[in-house]
């Protein structure tokens, strides 16, 4: 992707002590365990798709935005997003926010803007984006598959 934005990048302060912002070690443990890639919900998601007879690739880097997955040979790729990371139900959790707020506001909608970036510059490849929340696929693994699936069916059908 360019450099060339269609909005003004938002900037993140550093998150360390000389910018305000300090965590206890206790934190900063809890925070260090905290996975981005081979989440569970993203496990489950791949399984099932393996087992509709997909082949794919994960965290594909040829690809901007590093896609879950991606189907080349379909053209589509599978974002499976973290709730607090990617700013589900954002104007409501953003008040809620208590520590460290001037750097988690501006991480969390640097990463929404940027979401939104990804999203519009594999489109303009020729690419078919899906994005979950980690809690629909916890929620209804099966709906999210088949709403792929079916698109990868028709993908193909279409060729």
């Amino acid at each position: 992707m360019s450099k060339k934005y269609q909005e003004q990048p938002i900037k993140v302060p550093r998150f360390n002590e000389a910018a305000g912002f300090y965590t206890t070690p206790q934190r900063s443990k809890i925070m260090g365990k905290i996975r981005g890639k081979n989440t569970k919900p993203e496990l489950a998601f791949r399984r099932a798709l393996y087992a509709a007879g997909y082949r794919y690739r994960i965290d594909y880097k040829k690809l901007i935005g590093k896609p879950d997955i991606a189907l080349k040979k379909y053209k589509t790729v599978v974002f499976i997003d973290g709730e607090y990371w990617h700013g589900y139900d954002w104007e409501r959790r953003k008040p809620k926010i208590k520590t460290n707020r001037k750097f988690w506001i501006a991480k969390i909608e640097r990463n929404m803007q940027r979401d939104r970036e990804v999203n519009a510059e594999l489109k303009r490849l020729g690419y078919t984006v899906f994005r979950f929340w980690e809690r629909e696929i916890k929620q209804n693994l099966e709906a999210c598959v088949q709403q792929v699936t079916t698109h990868l069916q028709n993908t193909a059908t279409a060729s």
